[in-house]
């Protein structure tokens, strides 16, 4: 009875575990697969912030509701957790949309930028499939040229805007990003802390969703 108490009191948590997982992917692919392109959010509906409220939430806002960057930035923490110093795969994403904004407020245009955007989050969706054939150096890379696209439409909803709001909505959308990403590479890492080989299949299992739902966008764009 003594041994058979704790392994019914393991098995009990991995189920937990497993259940929880499961819920947590099921409730994101339904998220994501509700998405539409990032050129049709706009937090302040489509007015230029006037303030720093305004533009901290905003920036806040955009991330989230445009679910083509939502998808990408959760595809980014994900990858973070299965690569070596993968921190940095989030950490060049969130600085290069700061540098995407700057882009756009330079009035320098930039090749089909709602098509990119489709695109790597399809990218990066498959990225976390094959997550064990990957160079880091190339994801970091990868990542950071997606956000200079992510981050030239965020521009878009600053265009005008003074000085004190603009930086609002960098900071906003910047920490938002940076939250996100951090929570996905942080049950993406509990889990496979928890059990490697499971957990590396719900990456993988993640990954498939993030891919589905960035050819849902591009089928969106090309339709």
């Amino acid at each position: 009875m003594k041994n058979i108490l704790p392994d019914r009191l393991c098995f009990d948590r991995l189920l937990s575990w497993r259940v929880s997982a499961t819920a947590v992917w099921s409730l994101l692919a339904i998220v994501l697969l509700m998405g539409a392109p990032a050129s049709a959010h706009h937090p302040s509906g489509g007015n230029t912030p006037i303030t720093f409220v305004q533009g901290f939430l905003s920036g806040v806002g955009h991330p989230v509701i445009g679910l083509d960057h939502l998808a990408f930035v959760i595809a980014v923490g994900l990858l973070a957790a299965v690569l070596s110093r993968g921190l940095w795969v989030p950490i060049a994403f969130v600085l290069a949309t700061v540098a995407g904004t700057g882009v756009h407020l330079a009035e320098l245009n930039l090749p089909a930028p709602e098509l990119v955007i489709s695109v790597s989050v399809l990218l990066f969706g498959a990225l976390a499939v094959v997550r064990n054939r990957l160079n880091a150096v190339v994801v970091v890379l990868l990542a950071a040229i997606a956000g200079v696209f992510h981050g030239y439409a965020y521009g878009e909803a600053v265009v005008g805007a003074e000085a004190t709001p603009l930086v609002a909505y960098l900071i906003g959308f910047a920490g938002v990003q940076g939250v996100i990403a951090y929570l996905s590479y942080f049950l993406a890492q509990r889990a496979v802390n928890k059990d490697q080989n499971s957990g590396l299949i719900s990456v993988r299992h993640a990954g498939f969703m993030i891919l589905g739902a960035g050819a849902a966008f591009l089928g969106g764009l090309v339709a």
